[in-house]
């Protein structure tokens, strides 16, 4: 395994302006600006219970809507995961957590697996059209899982198993999936090269 699993990408498109970079084997540190309130608390969640060291500044077309915004910044996390894991050798590859956050109670399952797949369920009916602060779409929650997945290679499965604040719910969504990419990705010292039977993740 490489010593400085780290990545810095960035991303311009006529939507977006995008810098980010991580260390996987950080301390939980953050500086995150990326002009959607909510986003930035819910990836300062992120960044603090995955252990992960998190900077992010980003700017965007938010006049229109956060959508583009939010997406892209999921697009680039994902792949700076993917490029900071390197070949995967030594590393648990699998996770999994329970987290509530008051009323609402979140289980994540990660697979470092090299196959992206997101099974997503349980958000209360209405959820995708709450404008949690005023701003942030619940449906946004979901794109962001999707795109942090498909470019880290992951398989991800989030269930919600209660809650009825919308606020709790997305946050405890990015609390638990944190917490299960933590231990999916930390190095295992029993493991001998790639995690897989294969021998490729």
């Amino acid at each position: 395994m490489s010593p400085q699993r780290v990545a810095r990408l960035q991303r311009e498109t006529s939507e977006s302006s995008i810098d980010l970079s991580l260390d996987l084997d950080g301390t939980g540190a953050s500086d995150i600006q990326t002009s959607v309130p909510f986003f930035d608390h819910l990836l300062t969640a992120f960044s603090k219970h995955s252990l992960i060291d998190l900077t992010v500044r980003a700017s965007g077309d938010t006049e229109i809507d956060v959508h583009h915004t939010v997406e892209d910044i999921g697009i680039v996390l994902g792949k700076a995961i993917r490029e900071a894991l390197g070949d995967k050798a030594g590393i648990a590859r699998f996770g999994d957590a329970l987290v509530p956050l008051d009323e609402a109670l979140v289980q994540a399952v990660v697979d470092v697996s090299g196959r992206p797949y997101l099974v997503h369920s349980g958000e209360p009916a209405g959820f995708e059209f709450h404008l949690i602060g005023g701003h942030f779409t619940g449906s946004m929650v979901r794109h962001v899982f999707e795109a942090i997945t498909f470019n880290a290679g992951l398989t991800v499965h989030v269930t919600v198993l209660g809650g009825r604040d919308p606020h709790h719910i997305a946050e405890a969504e990015f609390k638990a999936f944190a917490r299960a990419l933590r231990q999916a990705v930390e190095p295992d010292a029993r493991v001998t090269g790639i995690p897989s039977t294969k021998g490729a993740l």
